[in-house]
């Protein structure tokens, strides 16, 4: 398996599987029963928070670590400035009730930090599958042209495979904050037909997006394979402003009052393909901008 493809610690599962499809491998750890699988999830998700609050409330932190090209591409000075990194993704959009609920959370934060850059409604993503990264544009096209046949069916994947996240939470480290969900694992909701028991996870369809691409001939070249279900909500662009440690305090409130109020209520669920289908999106498209090319039937 290639090297980009290894798991992080943080869930506890080791790859010890023989499938070339890097996203078995927690499928099989998890007994492919949803319950573990979202144990796998938390697991990951609670031990990067510890690491970071304590990276962060060091006495030898440095400093939050400035998002250089988004720093210039939102100074009205550099107007003619460019992203020079091409990528083809394929995004889940969050629908009304989880961009409401994110708008919430983001003016929490701006509180503990103002000038944090927030991720516009618009734009708000979850990478469900990148297929390549940091590419020049001539790199793209070719790509897109292999995929063309299969990329309706791609985008509609979640008519028919339909994933619920639950139970959402701020997840953060030196860059930037997001908002990261866990599979769901039979909580009350909007359990479908189609996927009775939440047995067909977010990591199932993840599973399967990489298995269509494969089978289209095409090498999946993603940064990270991590049990990590996220939508970036803010990233750092300025040094200073704020302090760190009423930042994290902030993020420990919002995720105190996220559990008491919002897992659990329709709001803070998401059933992967409600409202659109997978966005098929190529370009520039780190902070949520790029082109669309083909975007996937709602339900």
């Amino acid at each position: 398996m290639a090297a980009h493809y290894t798991f992080e610690g943080y869930s506890g599962t080791s790859n010890t599987s023989k499938s070339d499809n890097p996203y078995d491998a927690l499928i099989e750890a998890s007994n492919n029963d949803p319950h573990q699988l979202q144990t796998r999830y938390q697991t990951h998700r609670t031990t990067r928070n510890g690491q970071q609050k304590a990276k962060l409330l060091a006495p030898d932190f440095p400093g939050v670590t400035v998002d250089e090209i988004l720093k210039n591409l939102e100074d009205p000075a550099q107007p003619d400035y460019e992203d020079w990194r091409n990528c083809l993704v394929l995004w889940a959009r969050p629908p009304t009730a989880i961009r409401s609920l994110i708008l919430k959370i983001q003016e929490r934060l701006l509180k503990a930090a103002p000038n944090l850059w927030l991720m516009p409604p618009s734009n708000l993503h979850m990478t469900a599958l990148e297929i390549t990264h940091s590419q020049t544009p001539s790199s793209i096209p070719p790509l897109l042209s292999q995929l063309q046949p299969f990329l309706p069916a791609l985008a509609s994947y979640t008519l028919t495979h339909r994933a619920r996240l639950v139970k959402p939470a701020l997840s953060f480290d030196a860059q930037a904050l997001a908002l990261s969900f866990l599979p769901a694992a039979g909580e009350p909701g909007r359990i479908s037909p189609e996927n009775e028991n939440d047995a067909y996870s977010y990591h199932h369809l993840r599973r399967d997006l990489f298995a269509r691409l494969r089978e289209a001939g095409v090498e999946v070249g993603s940064r990270y394979v991590v049990p990590s279900a996220h939508l970036t909500v803010g990233r750092f662009v300025r040094e200073g402003g704020f302090e760190v440690g009423e930042l994290v305090a902030a993020v420990e409130e919002i995720n105190g009052w996220l559990e008491r109020e919002v897992w659990g209520a329709e709001g803070g669920e998401w059933v992967v393909g409600e409202e659109r289908g997978l966005d098929v999106r190529s370009g520039t498209l780190w902070y949520g901008g790029g082109r669309r090319e083909v975007i996937g039937e709602g339900f």
